[in-house]
C-alpha cells in the first residue's frame, strides 16, 4: 500500500470490496479481536536495529494510538504494518495477513493516510477523491464525506496549491473512502486548525463505532487522550508501556491533582514526601523522573502548597517553576521518553 490513492494491485486491477473468495485471505481474530498483531519485530538499517523485538496488538472497533519520539521506531513499525517495509524478524498480520506478501488481497481492506499523502500533484482535490472512490464496489457517499471535512471549498483546487491542513483532510478523506476494515493515521491532524481538527476526531470516532480498527500516529498529545482506546509508547525500537489512557494515567492517581515543580537537581524527594505527610494531606508519592524535574502525586489542595514552599523555603531551594494539574497523558510520555531534544 504504497500510497492512500492507489489501492489497486500491482497489475492495475480494480480490487473488489473485500477479497472473500481469495484462498489467502484473512479475518480478524473473533476471540482476540486483534485486527493487527506484530509480534517480535526487528527491522535494520546500515546494521543498526531500528526496531528491536517490537510486540504491539491493534483491536477492531478501537482506535490504538502508537507514541513515540522521534527516531523511536514508531514510523518504520507501522510503514512494516502497512506492506511499505519488509521485516527483518518477527512478523507482521494484519487481517490475519503479511501485509507484503499479502498485498494485493489486503489492499482493497487497509486504508493508509501519510503524511505527505501521496497525492498527484497537479490533479484537483475533487478528482482525486473522485478516482480513488471509484476503485472501490461500495465507496462512502462523496458528498456527505466532503462535508463531514470540508472539502467542498477546495475541491476545484489543484493539490499542489492547497494548504497542509487542506492535504491532511482530502489525504484522509482517500484513506476511508474505501470503508476499510483497518485504517492508519500518520498525523491526522497536522497543520488543521481547531474546526478543522473536531471534525478529524469526530470522523475517526464514528469509525471506531463502525467496527474500523484505527491505528494512529501523532505528536499531539492530547489528541491521543481524547481519541485512544489504547495507547502503545515506543522508544529506542522497543515496546515501554502499554495500556488504556486511565491505566496509563495510574488508576491510584487519576482522581487526584499533581504538583510539578522545577529546582536545583538532587533534593531528597522522600524528605518532601515526609513534610507533606507530617501536614496531614498524604499519602504523597514524590519523584524526580528528570533531574530537577520534580512530581508531587497526591490529593493536593491550598495547603499542600504552603507546606511544599514552606520546605522549599527551609532549604533555600527555588522553584523555577510550579503548576498544579492533573496528570496528562503528555506527562506520562515525559516521564517516558525523557525531556531532552532528539
Amino acid at each position: 500500500m504504497p500510497t492512500s490513492i492507489a489501492p489497486s494491485g500491482a497489475d492495475g486491477a480494480t480490487p473488489s470490496a473485500h477479497s472473500a473468495e481469495d484462498p489467502r485471505a484473512g479475518s480478524v481474530d473473533p476471540a482476540a479481536g486483534a485486527a493487527v498483531r506484530v509480534r517480535g519485530l526487528v527491522k535494520r538499517y546500515d546494521g543498526r536495529d531500528v526496531v528491536a523485538g517490537l510486540d504491539l496488538v491493534a483491536d477492531a472497533g478501537a482506535v490504538t494510538a502508537v507514541l513515540g519520539p522521534n527516531g523511536a521506531g514508531k514510523t518504520t513499525t507501522v510503514e512494516c504494518c502497512e506492506g511499505l517495509r519488509s521485516p527483518d524478524g518477527g512478523t507482521v498480520r494484519v487481517l490475519g495477513l503479511d501485509p507484503v506478501a499479502d498485498a494485493r488481497a489486503l489492499r482493497p481492506r487497509v486504508g493508509v493516510m501519510l503524511q505527505d499523502g501521496g497525492l498527484p500533484t497537479g490533479a484537483r482535490a475533487g478528482e482525486v477523491l473522485r478516482h480513488v472512490a471509484s476503485m472501490y464496489a461500495a465507496p462512502r457517499d462523496l458528498g456527505e464525506l466532503g462535508e463531514r471535512l470540508g472539502l467542498g471549498s477546495f475541491a476545484r483546487t489543484t493539490v499542489r496549491r492547497l494548504s497542509g491542513g487542506q492535504r491532511q483532510r482530502l489525504s484522509l478523506a482517500a484513506a476511508v473512502v474505501g470503508r476499510p476494515e483497518v485504517v492508519f493515521l500518520d498525523e491526522p491532524s497536522a497543520g488543521m486548525d481547531p474546526q478543522s481538527r473536531h471534525a478529524v476526531w469526530d470522523l475517526v470516532r464514528e469509525l471506531r463505532d463502525e467496527g474500523t480498527a484505527v491505528v494512529l500516529t501523532t505528536h499531539l498529545m492530547d489528541e491521543a487522550e481524547d481519541l485512544a482506546d489504547r495507547v502503545h509508547v515506543v522508544d529506542h525500537g522497543r515496546l515501554i508501556a502499554s495500556g488504556s489512557v486511565p491505566e496509563l494515567l495510574s488508576p491510584d492517581a487519576q482522581d487526584d491533582r499533581t504538583l510539578r515543580f522545577d529546582a536545583a537537581a538532587g533534593l531528597d524527594p522522600a524528605a518532601v514526601a515526609a513534610a507533606l505527610d507530617a501536614a496531614g494531606e498524604g499519602p504523597w508519592v514524590v519523584t524526580e523522573p528528570q533531574p530537577g524535574s520534580y512530581v508531587v502525586a497526591g490529593p493536593a489542595g491550598p495547603r499542600t502548597l504552603a507546606v511544599l514552599t514552606a520546605w522549599l523555603a527551609d532549604h533555600d531551594v527555588l522553584a523555577s517553576r510550579l503548576t498544579v494539574g492533573r496528570r496528562t497523558l503528555e506527562d506520562v510520555f515525559l516521564d517516558l521518553t525523557g525531556r531532552h531534544l532528539r
